[in-house]
């Protein structure tokens, strides 16, 4: 699903709250999506756009906690404004714990709701940037070859052509011709821009050899 406008799921069995909140969002310029369940909600197709999940709680059959936790497992990061009848702390941080944008009490006041949800889609964008990205560079990543991975993962613990070489039992010339090649694959042009590159996909150095 696509949407020219930023989307906001609202999740709540009570049918009245849910047209509230959708009339509130309508007239702020957002397009809300409404489900009776957090079933309904997770079985549905995506919008491919910025959004946010605005999920109550406490449901009948699986919860708003359950529900955000099935998100987060699945791969789909969204970012989600709790609703709740309960001031329960416990529950508060835990839900914030798992990556809530926050989490309101009922009744909610328009402006509190309309504030957390700004903020909620803003992240909501940011984080597409940054998949994007990530995604972008894990595609470069892809295209190096074994043997051009054991050299970067040397390279980025610091270790000069004659360390990689002795740890991987190849010649120093072997070396620099592998990292002559990862440079120009991964499209950066010195050691640091190799380390940042690390950083951004998340790769971890190989652990030291034990003796």
């Amino acid at each position: 699903m696509t949407s020219p406008l930023p989307t906001v799921f609202v999740v709540d069995d009570d049918a009245s709250l849910r047209e509230a909140v959708a009339s509130l969002l309508r007239s702020v310029g957002h397009n809300p999506i409404l489900f009776g369940s957090a079933q309904e909600f997770l079985a549905s197709p995506k919008v491919d756009a910025p959004s946010c999940l605005v999920l109550d709680v406490r449901m009948p059959g699986l919860g708003g906690l359950d529900c955000q936790r099935r998100l987060s497992e699945a791969g789909i990061h969204i970012p989600v404004i709790f609703m709740s009848g309960h001031g329960d702390i416990a529950m508060t941080v835990g839900a914030m714990k798992a990556g809530a944008v926050d989490f309101l009490t009922k009744p909610i006041d328009q402006r509190v709701l309309v504030d957390a949800v700004t903020r909620a889609l803003a992240k909501g964008a940011s984080d597409r940037i940054v998949l994007a990205r990530r995604q972008a560079l894990m595609a470069q990543y892809e295209r190096l070859t074994p043997r051009e991975r054991e050299v970067l993962g040397h390279l980025i613990k610091g270790e000069i052509n004659r360390q990689v070489a002795a740890h991987l039992n190849i010649t120093e010339r072997t070396v620099k011709v592998h990292r002559a090649q990862l440079l120009q694959k991964l499209q950066v042009d010195s050691i640091a821009a190799l380390v940042r590159f690390a950083i951004e996909i998340g790769l971890e150095p190989p652990a030291p050899v034990r003796k």
